[in-house]
């Protein structure tokens, strides 16, 4: 029997520059330095690079057509939140989530980032190397980088 049911679906997208950095945005909702890339969960029905299209538009304001598929991870990848966080933000109905992960190419300018969107996740953004991604993001999502970063490494 499989666990799958005891997360939420979600995806990711690690989206690059020109000069192979990752874009990452400091969460609102945490008072600590925790960067991360754009994420989510799936509508109901919603395909996952739909879906990833659709989350990466919300929280930076970058359309699609500023982007590129580049490659998917082969593998879907699964978090853990700590159980204080999951009863408050899902009200314990998941345990984490499993994500569907994918490196797109930025196509635009930093002009077309805009973080102040309808329902702002972001105080503020930046570009970074990809080895440094699982050092910025929270603890319990550093495995999850790493593999991240290590599955996307023949275009980083």
């Amino acid at each position: 029997m499989t666990i799958d049911h005891l997360y939420r679906r979600g995806v990711g997208v690690m989206l690059i520059n020109e000069h192979r950095h990752v874009w990452v945005g400091q969460r609102l909702d945490n008072r600590a330095d925790a960067w991360q890339m754009p994420q989510g969960g799936l509508d109901d029905g919603e395909e996952p690079w739909d879906g990833a299209l659709r989350e990466l538009e919300e929280e930076t304001g970058i359309g699609s057509h500023l982007v590129e598929l580049v490659a998917e991870l082969p593998q879907q990848l699964r978090y853990d939140i700590p159980d204080e966080i999951a009863a408050k933000l899902w009200k314990g109905r998941w345990k984490g989530q499993l994500q569907d992960w994918y490196l797109a190419r930025f196509l635009g300018s930093d002009a077309d980032v805009d973080i102040a969107t309808e329902h702002p996740e972001f105080s503020e953004w930046r570009w970074v190397e990809s080895h440094r991604l699982p050092d910025l993001i929270v603890p319990f999502k550093r495995d999850m980088y790493r593999a991240i970063v290590d599955g996307f490494a023949d275009w980083l």
